[in-house]
């Protein structure tokens, strides 16, 4: 094994901050909006589903949770009157969940803050990117790992 270089642990340390900055402000942005960044995130995972309608079961699947705590964000979800479940037209067994209009103007004004953060701090997650692409080349050029090496066969 090659030994990490100086400029991998520069690089993965300069990637975190950008990320452990943006996350703070998400935190942050969320709260004072009256929900977590795990809320905010199935918003955006419902927003960007291609029918505006997700089951809850690929709503755990998109946010990496089991299945009884996607139900039960949802639940919280449907209390803060920012969901509504529906029937599945197709099947009556399958609840669908989608935004409410309390729950799209709030999406809505917190994806604005995001994206406008995102921007904000665009200088140093271009610079962190560029650097673990240059680490990366070199990294790979040094060690192909097993995934790159069926690659090339």
């Amino acid at each position: 094994m090659t030994p990490v270089g100086p400029s991998v642990y520069e690089g993965l340390a300069a990637f975190r901050l950008a990320l452990r900055r943006f996350l703070a402000f998400s935190e942050a942005a969320t709260g004072a909006a009256g929900v977590t960044s795990q809320q905010y995130q199935a918003l955006l995972v419902i927003r960007t589903y291609p029918t505006g309608a997700i089951m809850i079961r690929e709503l755990a699947d998109q946010m990496l949770l089991q299945h009884n705590g996607a139900v039960q964000m949802v639940d919280r979800l449907v209390a803060g009157g920012l969901v509504q479940r529906n029937h599945s037209p197709t099947d009556g067994r399958s609840v669908l969940v989608s935004l409410t209009a309390k729950g799209a103007a709030l999406l809505e004004h917190l994806a604005s803050q995001h994206a406008k953060e995102l921007l904000e701090q665009e200088p140093l997650l271009a610079e962190s990117l560029r650097r673990l692409r240059h680490i990366g080349r070199t990294h790979n050029a040094v060690e192909p790992t097993a995934q790159n090496q069926r690659r090339t066969r």
